[in-house]
């Protein structure tokens, strides 16, 4: 805490004082109140006060940007105050560098990560916060070559993020129902759990993109950590008995390949959109007892189709996303073929002042789902207030795990 204090401390003096020849600073952020309200228990399941800031400085040759915010759960009386983007950017006639703690945002996806992985996610609220919110800034060295209306885009990570989960006495802290059953009562053993910070474990990242009057197209590859730590069950028998006397449960991330890519297209009234990714080397869970430790490499592709149109001033957007693993045997917990989808409904009313949204998950797979109705009022520039629910449906999966979580919810904000 007293080394992010004293950083944001030095940011807003840097800001303030400015340097010789500057550009102005523009300043600019919200102040928000997120409160809600479980159905089961009527209890608060969120109360949350933010003030996110945003500088941001520019020339035609360099800019800059910092992004600090405060955030006080009231549930749990915790504080925050953290830096979500702080880089700096050089802009050449061909090529613009990006560096220092940022966002990087690739795909085309809604509500859905499949080539959207270069910055890992928050989940410490599931995935209910915006998605500026859920993505996490990391710090990388990002290069953007332009030939035409061709991009290549560089990004070097050389610290390894993880996926941020819930703690463990959070609402949100999952209860792994999708994993197999470990028995006895298993300890946990973290030592392994942290990528060391070398140059050697670093992550690396490259997009080709073209943007033109018939498609816009993303060819995408990289070099990475599973964000997300694969467990390693280790059991204790004994040689004569053959009984179980214990078990032992280690997270560890693993690397990972992957090559992808995205497009876009219109067709009229409609516009098209498709992702995928290949992942080389992924570990999944398995019941095989010859297995030392619960896991079995494989492959798998991860794939999106989608198509958006507009009907009646309703605009209507659909997913299907499917993910299939290969070589799969029956002993693996995860599926062979997963697939969800989704649904989203926006209108607006009272010239663009009153707006309607619909937006749901459904699991095929679980039979669960999230479904995610919103109504927000512009009652005047820049103040705005929300009201919605979020509804999960189902007993078990990604979704039905948090059917006690079901709430409404409110949020008044305002923007500057």
């Amino acid at each position: 805490m007293i080394k992010t204090a004293a950083t944001f401390t030095s940011l807003l003096l840097i800001f303030a004082t400015g340097y010789i020849n500057a550009e102005p600073v523009a300043i600019n952020g919200y102040a928000r109140n997120y409160s809600g309200i479980l159905f089961h228990s009527n209890n608060y399941g969120i109360v949350q006060n933010t003030f996110d800031l945003t500088f941001t400085q520019k020339t035609e040759s360099a800019g800059l940007k910092a992004n600090p915010y405060v955030r006080k759960n009231e549930i749990d009386e915790t504080s925050q105050l953290d830096i979500r983007e702080v880089y700096l950017d050089m802009f050449f006639d061909f090529m613009d560098i990006r560096a220092g703690k940022q966002q990087i945002i690739w795909g085309k996806a809604d509500g859905v990560f499949i080539t959207d992985v270069v910055s890992p996610r928050d989940l410490s609220e599931f995935i209910l916060p915006d998605f500026t919110e859920i993505r996490m800034g990391i710090t990388a060295l990002k290069i953007d070559l332009y030939i035409g209306e061709q991009t290549i885009e560089v990004a070097a990570v050389p610290i390894f993020t993880p996926v941020k989960m819930p703690d463990t006495d959070s609402i949100w802290y999952p209860k792994f129902n999708f994993l197999p059953e470990i028995p006895g009562n298993p300890s946990f053993d973290y030592s392994k759990k942290d990528v060391e910070k070398k140059l050697k474990n670093g992550e690396i990242f490259a997009k080709y993109s073209i943007l033109s009057s018939i498609a816009d197209i993303e060819i995408m590859g990289g070099y990475m950590w599973d964000d997300e730590p694969s467990l390693h069950v280790e059991k204790n028998i004994d040689p004569i008995t053959h009984q179980l006397l214990s078990v032992t449960v280690s997270p560890q991330h693993h690397r990972l390949t992957l090559a992808g890519g995205s497009f876009s297209a219109t067709i009229d009234p409609f516009v098209i959109r498709g992702e995928a990714a290949y992942y080389q080397g992924k570990y999944f869970n398995s019941t095989d007892a010859s297995l030392e430790d619960g896991l079995v490499k494989k492959n798998y592709l991860h794939y999106l189709a989608g198509a958006d149109f507009t009907l009646w001033d309703i605009k209507i957007s659909g997913q299907f996303i499917q993910k299939i693993i290969f070589g799969y045997n029956d002993y693996i917990v995860n599926p062979e073929y997963s697939g969800m989808a989704t649904i989203l409904l926006k209108r607006d009313f009272i010239n663009e002042t009153l707006h309607l949204e619909f937006f749901a998950y459904y699991d095929f797979d679980q039979d669960d789902a999230l479904v995610r109705p919103t109504v927000s009022y512009d009652l005047t520039d820049g103040f705005e207030i929300i009201l919605g629910a979020n509804i999960f449906i189902g007993d078990r999966g990604i979704f039905g795990q948090y059917s006690d979580n079901s709430m409404i919810y409110s949020k008044v904000k305002y923007s500057f």
